[in-house]
């Protein structure tokens, strides 16, 4: 494990800190089934979960379930998506994701890792915050940019990319809080941690954080 132990704070210190901060940290996608939340993931990637959360508001009564985003019509859907960015590839992914719960899991989303990145374009990241935030299953911690940025900053990890970082973490931080963690840590960066001008002042984390490279 490539981290600085020297450097990073007591891991049961940042968690009850967390738990002050952010008591009741939750994933800001809006959703109502986990469909709902597994394509609303694939839309917030290099796009804000609010404005996710706008076009979601709509899409959602449009296209209710994965069949109905299986089958809907390509060139439709891409203007639906357009304002998440990158609309036509999150259109492709999405049928594509779509299709296969169709035809592997009934329309459903499976409730393992193992099957989730079996889906196309789904990494780990987006299966932890469907599996984290639909049934609370601690299958691993949530590493989006925000805890990709902070990690390192606070010494938890000296990894660059997303799986090696969340390996750091899931080898400190107890399993019970896996699904608490994630959430809890993408708020930290989202509001205080933040990648420019970060505000170290008002942060829990002040007093304990080495602030690698801030």
């Amino acid at each position: 494990m490539a981290r600085s132990a020297a450097a990073a704070p007591d891991i049961h210190e940042v968690v009850a800190r967390l738990h002050q901060a952010h008591p009741d940290a939750r994933y800001e996608l809006d959703w109502e089934t986990p469909v709902q939340l597994l394509v609303a993931t694939i839309l917030a990637a290099q796009c804000t979960d609010e404005r996710v959360n706008r076009v979601t508001k709509t899409l959602f009564v449009t296209y209710p379930d994965a069949r109905a985003f299986a089958e809907a019509d390509r060139a439709e859907l891409e203007e639906a998506l357009k304002p998440t960015g990158f609309f036509r590839q999150k259109a492709k992914t999405v049928q594509e994701v779509c299709q296969a719960l169709v035809d592997r899991h009934g329309g459903e989303v499976p409730n393992t890792m193992e099957a989730m990145v079996r889906l196309p374009g789904i990494g780990r990241k987006s299966a932890n915050v469907v599996l984290n935030t639909a049934w609370d299953l601690p299958t691993g911690i949530i590493v989006d940019t925000h805890v990709n940025r902070v990690a390192p900053r606070m010494g938890l990890s000296r990894e660059t990319k997303g799986d090696a970082i969340e390996r750091d973490l899931m080898a400190v931080v107890p399993r019970s809080e896996w699904t608490f963690f994630g959430p809890a840590m993408v708020l930290l960066g989202r509001y205080t941690c933040t990648a420019r001008a970060p505000k170290c002042d008002g942060c829990v984390m002040a007093d304990i954080c080495p602030k690698v490279g801030v």
